[in-house]
């Protein structure tokens, strides 16, 4: 069985698991980044690059790579289906606090292919596609990690396992981790179409949550496409869903002409709210979707992953270059990034929901009574900006105890 010694290996080659191992790699860190795939996957869920996102990016100097493959949002819309009624949010309003005052629309898949090459140039590095973990043993000096490839099984034996592998994450399924939180009942369909929704819809901006008591929407546009998010029924079967009648039905209902668009894909997936009771299990971390999983209204699920990167891998990097204590660095890692996941992550993506989908009624009056108090007062309007933009969550996780 063929070995390899690395000192930091990573499951995972998505956004969160290639940032992970570009920060550790670019400090000399030697880094084995694992992924089960050909290459890193063509993931069109995530698309949303938060200010504070294109911070850290900086550092690896790509952030202005990609504000050229993607496109400026700095504003964004909350708007009533039925009515045509629309608030607004500009977060140029954040430019004293950030130097990038917008959210990026680009797909994620785009940052992760940028950053593998990147790593592989680095040395004492190796990108492995095609290596899928199995499973891994830990002792207390190191961890051994076993991964598949087409023709044989290959042993990793590393310092630290990094695990980015998912919202399936088979390493945080070893551990045996609880994974506490719920699922929503319904499913979610994503559709993408070059349908150009701007001549239909008046006044659209590139980031739209559509609100409605019986059918919420999210209208997505990243540079070649727009995505549009409902949801459908878990009874109903995910044959019928990605059927032509219910896509004929869905842009029949926003358009007028459902059977003319032509759309790319059609995605069905659940989506859960839930976190791993903890981040660090001795040597294995978990960071992203392997730690943590919320629904996709505000894009803060890439983005908190990155988060967890940025955070753990300059603690590693202190570990390595400055002989800062590991128990320390680590157990302060799971505790901060664990808080800011269920108290701000968490819960304002369940807020998020709530709003779209606030039932009929007195509720969802109550609801868009608030946005519209919020949009108008300066104060208020401020906070929400700074929490929408993940600004806020990230500031007061440098004041946790």
């Amino acid at each position: 069985m063929q070995q390899i010694n690395t000192q930091v290996a990573i499951a995972g080659a998505g956004p969160v698991g290639t940032v992970a191992a570009y920060l550790l790699a670019a400090q000399g860190i030697d880094v084995v980044l694992l992924e089960a795939g050909r290459d890193c996957a063509l993931d069109l869920r995530a698309s949303t690059f938060h200010p504070p996102t294109l911070e850290m990016l900086d550092q690896f100097g790509i952030t202005e790579k990609l504000i050229a493959m993607g496109l400026k949002a700095p504003i964004y819309h909350f708007r009533e289906r039925q009515t045509g009624e629309v608030i607004e949010f500009d977060m140029s309003e954040l430019g004293d606090v950030t130097r990038y005052p917008y959210r990026v629309q680009c797909e994620q898949y785009h940052l992760a292919r940028m950053l593998s090459e990147g790593v592989r140039e680095l040395p004492g590095t190796q990108v492995l596609f095609n290596h899928r973990v199995l499973t891994f043993e830990q002792s207390p000096s190191d961890v051994t990690i076993y991964a598949e490839t087409p023709t044989s099984i290959v042993a990793i034996k590393a310092d630290f396992l990094i695990a980015a592998d998912g919202a399936n994450s088979i390493v945080r399924k070893w551990l045996g981790t609880e994974f506490d939180g719920f699922t929503y009942p319904e499913k979610f369909l994503c559709y993408t179409t070059n349908e150009p929704l701007e001549r239909h819809l008046p006044n659209l901006a590139h980031v739209n949550y559509v609100s409605d008591p019986k059918e919420w929407m999210v209208l997505l546009r990243v540079p070649s496409l727009w995505r549009v998010l409902v949801p459908a029924a878990s009874d109903q079967s995910d044959e019928m869903l990605l059927a032509d009648p219910k896509k004929v039905d869905v842009f029949d209902r926003l358009l007028g002409n459902g059977d003319r668009v032509v759309t790319g894909h059609r995605t069905i997936y659940r989506v859960h709210q839930r976190v791993a009771k903890s981040f660090r299990h001795n040597r294995v971390l978990l960071i992203g979707d392997a730690a943590h999983l919320n629904n996709p209204i505000g894009g803060f699920g890439m983005n908190s992953g990155i988060h967890d990167a940025f955070n753990l891998g300059e603690r590693l990097v202190s570990i390595y270059r400055h002989g800062a204590d590991a128990d320390e660095q680590l157990a302060d890692f799971d505790r901060r990034r664990r808080r800011t996941t269920r108290e701000f992550t968490q819960a304002q993506t369940i807020r998020n929901l709530q709003y779209l989908d606030a039932g009929e009624g007195g509720q969802h009056a109550l609801r868009k009574r608030e946005m519209e108090e919020t949009r108008a007062d300066p104060v208020k309007r401020r906070e929400f900006l700074l929490r929408q933009s993940m600004i806020d969550c990230l500031e007061r996780e440098k004041e946790f105890a």
